[in-house]
């Protein structure tokens, strides 16, 4: 099970070692997406069920807790998150029968249901089978909806003894501020583009600098989208950004229709992004290599429209997970961009 520190979550994880003597009952680690988070916070829950950690506070490895952690199996800890991410998991063999059992009659929840929440209350209710620490894992977070952050909230306000909540959130403006106030939060650092460029260099990702501008500096994200996307996909989207005609937009979305609409749309956010970056302070984030076509096109622009096309990019990318046709979504979104320019 993936519980690896990488190089740039040092300084975090002595930081974490500080409050090991009065550990606080929920700590909430946030940061960008793709930069590590549930990995670290899956790494220090081992190490807090650890019969015999080391020095450093990492977890030995070795140990029966640790065993029985490596498996998903520790009867002390639980992990709660949406069902789809949970469609290809190896874990504990009752909660994949339920999941296939599930399955057959509606599509895996993308939320943290109330009745997951709900199900911790036997977990906390019995004493600890190794007689140390009750360890929750919740992420993300922010996929809690209004139910099962309430059912959430009952239980944070009295906490069960000896029981420790982590959770991980990419976007804690989405979290209830009531939750908020009773969890220690720990921000986790973004790796420098040195430390993320050597990281996948171990990786051998090719053209690594480019799939992590195009992440936004997210090592995890930019080689989770090499290895599952292809360099096609991303250079057919901004052949037509850079440069946007009805034709090319018709074309581009017959080829792209098999693509995750998403990140289309998380592309095309990106962009905007960038062509509003370059013309207000000539400076640009996800696609330095594009440097003087988005020059060119953003001199072509005024700050209201760019403004309101960057609003209907997060109109479409709230609707971007079930689109009624993906190709006249796709269509429509390349169509509406290249107006901008006629």
């Amino acid at each position: 099970m993936a519980s690896t520190l990488y190089p740039w979550q040092s300084d975090a994880w002595l930081q974490l070692q500080t409050l090991r003597h009065r550990l606080p009952h929920a700590i909430l680690f946030y940061g960008q997406s793709g930069i590590g988070k549930a990995g670290f916070t899956e790494a220090f829950a081992q190490s807090l069920l650890c019969e015999a950690p080391s020095p450093d506070g990492q977890a030995c490895g070795s140990c029966l807790s640790c065993g029985w952690f490596s498996h998903y199996a520790h009867p002390d800890y639980r992990r709660v998150r949406p069902e789809i991410f949970d469609e290809d998991d190896a874990g504990d063999t009752d909660e994949a029968d339920a999941r296939k059992s599930a399955k057959a009659t509606k599509a895996p929840s993308k939320d943290i249901r109330i009745e997951q929440v709900r199900a911790l209350a036997d977990f906390m209710n019995i004493s600890t089978h190794r007689q140390g620490k009750r360890v929750v894992l919740l992420y993300p977070a922010e996929a809690l909806n209004s139910a099962s952050a309430n059912a959430l909230l009952k239980t944070l306000e009295e906490p069960p003894p000896d029981t420790v909540f982590l959770m991980v959130s990419h976007n804690i403006e989405r979290l209830l501020p009531t939750i908020l106030s009773r969890c220690r939060q720990i921000a986790m650092p973004m790796p420098t583009t040195e430390q993320s460029l050597a990281w996948l260099k171990t990786q051998q990702l090719d053209a690594a600098d480019v799939w992590l501008a195009e992440q936004g500096g997210a090592p995890l994200a930019a080689l989770a989208l090499a290895q599952t996307g292809s360099r096609e996909v991303q250079d057919e989207l901004l052949a037509v950004l850079m440069r946007p005609s009805v034709e090319g937009a018709l074309k581009a979305a017959e080829r792209l229709q098999k693509a995750v609409v998403p990140e289309l749309v998380l592309g095309m956010q990106r962009w905007l992004h960038d062509l509003c970056s370059c013309q207000l302070a000539g400076k640009i984030r996800y696609y330095p290599n594009k440097q003087k076509e988005l020059a060119a096109l953003a001199g072509k622009l005024s700050p209201s429209q760019l403004m309101a096309a960057i609003k209907n990019a997060e109109g479409r990318h709230a609707i971007a997970e079930h689109p009624l046709s993906t190709r006249l979504f796709i269509e429509d979104m390349l169509l509406e961009y290249s107006a901008l320019f006629s």
